[in-house]
């Protein structure tokens, strides 16, 4: 019984851990430039990105316009019943806000995480673009700064400044599952 309450509590203990580490995200640099910022999808509401993704791409856009990044790197599939893929969602957005086209590359096949960054980063290489700004919501970037760090990616964080994930009751769950999905890619590679 003793040993079963000592793992119970160490594994609460790491889990806490882990959450911590989550949530205060990975250190930023914000005089830090690249080739690209790496906006990474986060669905589409009809034929307009949704307001997480609206958030990545606003912020893309503002590292654009200080010139941190000379274009932008939009990923993201099209899900069963949208219109348009998270990318091509996203490159409407990004010009109808003043992002020269030939300053947007996409990617329209990927449907998570890890196959956003794999997919963006052959589109980089084609494109000879080796560096990036990664943009995402704050406790996501954690998990993305491991998988691309894992996929050999030129990357550096850069978090959304607004998040729609401000209350304790739209944080918790986000945070639960970037906890899970940071032990399934350790675990998994995924």
């Amino acid at each position: 019984m003793k040993a079963l309450r000592l793992f119970l509590l160490l594994a609460a203990l790491w889990l806490a851990g882990i959450a911590i580490w989550i949530a205060t995200g990975p250190e930023e640099n914000d005089g830090t430039s690249a080739d690209v910022a790496l906006v990474l999808g986060a669905a589409v509401d009809g034929d307009s990105p949704s307001p997480v993704f609206a958030a990545r791409l606003d912020h893309a856009i503002a590292l654009y316009e200080k010139g941190r990044v000379a274009k932008l790197m939009l990923t993201g599939g099209r899900s069963d019943g949208d219109s348009l893929s998270e990318a091509a969602a996203g490159r409407e957005y990004a010009i109808a806000r003043g992002v020269a086209a030939e300053d947007i590359l996409t990617e329209e096949i990927s449907r998570t995480t890890r196959q956003n960054i794999l997919e963006a980063q052959r589109v980089m290489k084609d494109e000879g673009v080796p560096t990036a700004l990664v943009v995402s919501d704050p406790m996501h970037l954690r998990r993305a700064m491991l998988m691309a760090r894992s996929l050999g990616l030129g990357a550096q964080p850069s978090a959304t400044p607004h998040t729609r994930y401000r209350s304790w009751q739209t944080k918790a769950p986000f945070l639960l599952r970037e906890v899970y999905f940071v032990h399934h890619f350790w675990l998994f590679d995924q």
